[in-house]
């Protein structure tokens, strides 16, 4: 018996898992297709610069980092936003905006495994890119919202913010770059007084620190109150006053969009990702501690990577969370109403003919396994049945010299002799 196993952190799916995790893909791409989104394929392997540029300390010591065989150093994606960053930045610089982009794949960060938590991911990733508006902001919670709705789950809440409010009242205090994201990643993280250390030893007022110590105590459901709260506790910081505003205007679109989505506001909610400069949310839901995903507004990552000034909002979503949170919730997918359809040859010499039917059926659309291990007709019909076969298909001699087989409906233990050229029609009849 072998020893190998699976490298720490990654996984197999076996059939029922793949099944789950290709539907939750197949929502996203049809999500992706209502809202007008174009599919993109990037790069697993990319520039260690370009990736490590703007993903935050925690995500960089965690990137798989490595010295490719020309001495340059690259890394696993550990997320998509950087490589559709960089294409726009470059490949599709010239092409009108907005850009609306889809992409769908696995990442790798080294984290500690644990539920829902492993070093190989997969997402479904939607970016607008080349718009400043709100009501882009709003899209991209509509879309998570249809999405959700779209794998049947519950009960799921989106958690909003705005890091514009953190980072206006940290730009007043002329808190420099790299002290501020070491801020808000112990903020991501609820180290809050780790946190609250780092501002004062930044020389931040007293009046910083109270209005940040009365910001994480904003949260709740009732989101236009909080809003009115915010506003009046960073009324002194004029950047942070005009975030509050873009969060209320965005919220103000979803709710006329008539989308009825459980949001909770959360005003002193920060993301670990450095390049994060306006709304940021999360999906959570109540049997899991963990986000399903997330995303906010990025304005100014691709000027980094060299292009122009791109105003851009974009959200993950983890598939094999969405899996989990599924299986945790007992969601049942939505069937199709395929059956598929078990053809045994009743002899050898007659296996040729059992491939040509099964072809047959194929091309009409149907799903069909041929018998390929040799049984007799009783063991194959009892493993037809054990793996809820729909149908099989009896190829004998008799039948074939009226070109005919008997088709057995396993469901409802019937069956009768039926003409090859009826059969596709006869089991698409009693699929409808």
């Amino acid at each position: 018996m072998s020893t190998f196993r699976s490298v720490r952190g990654m996984r197999d799916f076996l059939p029922e898992e793949a099944k789950i995790m290709r539907y939750i893909e197949a929502k996203a791409r049809k999500t992706a297709e209502l809202y007008g989104y174009k599919e993109i394929i990037t790069p697993v392997v990319e520039s260690y610069e370009l990736l490590a540029a703007k993903a935050g300390e925690e995500v960089r010591l965690r990137m798989y980092a490595f010295k490719d065989l020309g001495d340059r150093m690259v890394a696993l994606r550990p997320e998509f936003t950087p490589s559709v960053a960089r294409l726009v930045a470059t490949t599709l610089r010239n092409e009108p905006r907005p850009f609306r982009l889809f992409c769908v794949g696995s990442l790798y960060r080294y984290d500690e495994p644990q539920q829902g938590r492993y070093r190989e991911f997969w997402q479904s990733n939607f970016e607008v890119m080349g718009s400043n508006k709100p009501e882009a902001d709003a899209e991209i919670i509509m879309l998570t919202n249809s999405l959700m709705e779209s794998v049947g789950l519950k009960n799921y809440t989106l958690k909003v913010g705005h890091v514009g409010v953190l980072r206006g009242i940290f730009n007043q205090e002329k808190m420099d770059e790299k002290t501020e994201n070491q801020v808000m990643q112990l903020m991501d993280r609820k180290q809050y007084d780790d946190a609250f250390r780092l501002v004062e030893e930044a020389g931040a007022s007293k009046k910083c620190i109270t209005t940040l110590q009365e910001l994480i105590e904003l949260k709740g459901y009732k989101v236009f109150d909080i809003v009115e709260k915010m506003r009046k506790s960073v009324e002194k910081y004029k950047q942070s006053v005009a975030a509050v505003e873009n969060l209320q205007e965005i919220l103000k679109l979803v709710f006329e969009s008539g989308c009825k989505i459980n949001m909770r506001l959360d005003a002193g909610f920060a993301r670990g990702l450095e390049y994060y400069t306006g709304i940021i949310l999360e999906i959570y839901v109540p049997e899991l501690d963990i986000a399903l995903g997330g995303g906010g507004r990025y304005d100014r990552l691709i000027e980094l990577f060299g292009g122009e000034s791109t105003p851009a909002v974009g959200i993950a979503h983890g598939i094999d969370r969405i899996m989990l949170a599924m299986q945790k919730q007992n969601v049942t997918l939505q069937k199709e109403e395929k059956k598929n359809v078990m053809v045994i040859p009743a002899k050898d010499e007659l296996k040729g003919e059992a491939l040509k039917i099964a072809n047959l059926l194929r091309n009409a659309g149907i799903l069909v396994e041929v018998e390929v291990m040799g049984r007799k007709i009783s063991k194959a019909l009892e493993d037809a049945d054990r793996r809820k076969i729909a149908y099989a298909i009896i190829v004998g001699g008799r039948e074939l010299k009226e070109d005919a087989v008997m088709l057995r409906n396993l469901m409802k233990r019937q069956q009768n002799v039926i003409k090859i050229e009826k059969i596709a029609e006869k089991i698409k009849g009693d699929c409808s």
